[in-house]
C-alpha cells in the first residue's frame, strides 16, 4: 500500500533537503468584516416611497502587509441607495483577507494581491451586502460580478502610459 502522508506532507510545505523552502506558495489564513456600517437614515417613511432607487456602488482594493509573508488584502465596498424623495440605505464594508505568500516573483505577487486575492473575496463580501440590504427591509442587493483580473490588467497598463508620458516630458533645468 502507498504511503498516502506524503501527499499530506507535501502540502504542508516543508523545507527541501538542504533546508532551504523554495517552493512560491499563495493562500489565504483567514478572512472576515473587518469593518460594516448599515444605515437607514429615512425609516420609516423611506418604507412608503414608490420610486425605483438608484444605487452607487463604489469598490476600493487595498494591501497591508503584516509581516515579511503575510498581507492583508482589504475590499471595500460602498451602497448607496437614493430615490427622488431621499436616501433609502447606506452600506459601507470592509472585508478582509489574510494572505500568505511566500517565493513569489514580486510582480506575480502584487498580481495575487489586487486581481486574485480580491476575485477569492468577492462573493462573501457580495453576500454581506446582499443580507445587509434586506436586513434593512429592502431587495437583497445583488451586485454583479467583478472582473478583477481585468481591472486589474487595465490599471497596469493605464500605469505604464502614466509613466511613459512622465518620462517622455521634458527634464527640468540641469
Amino acid at each position: 500500500m502507498a504511503d498516502e502522508g506524503d501527499v499530506l506532507t507535501n502540502l504542508d510545505n516543508q523545507p527541501g533537503a538542504n533546508g532551504a523552502d523554495t517552493q512560491p506558495t499563495a493562500g489565504f489564513i483567514n478572512q472576515y468584516i473587518k469593518d460594516l456600517s448599515v444605515e437607514n437614515p429615512s425609516a420609516p417613511a423611506s418604507f412608503q416611497w414608490k420610486d425605483a432607487p438608484k444605487i452607487d456602488l463604489q469598490f476600493n482594493i487595498g494591501a497591508n502587509p503584516v509581516n515579511d509573508e503575510v498581507n492583508e488584502v482589504e475590499l471595500k465596498i460602498n451602497a448607496t441607495a437614493e430615490c427622488d424623495a431621499g436616501q433609502l440605505y447606506v452600506i459601507e464594508l470592509v472585508y478582509a483577507g489574510l494572505v500568505g505568500i511566500r517565493n513569489l516573483p514580486e510582480d506575480q505577487a502584487h498580481m495575487f494581491l489586487y486581481a486574485e486575492a480580491p476575485r477569492i473575496l468577492f462573493p462573501f463580501a457580495r453576500r454581506v451586502i446582499a443580507e445587509a440590504s434586506r436586513d434593512l427591509g429592502f431587495q437583497p442587493l445583488m451586485i454583479d460580478p467583478i472582473d478583477f483580473n481585468g481591472l486589474y490588467v487595465q490599471r497596469l497598463q493605464q500605469k505604464q502610459q502614466e509613466d511613459a508620458a512622465a518620462g517622455a516630458a521634458p527634464a527640468g533645468n540641469a
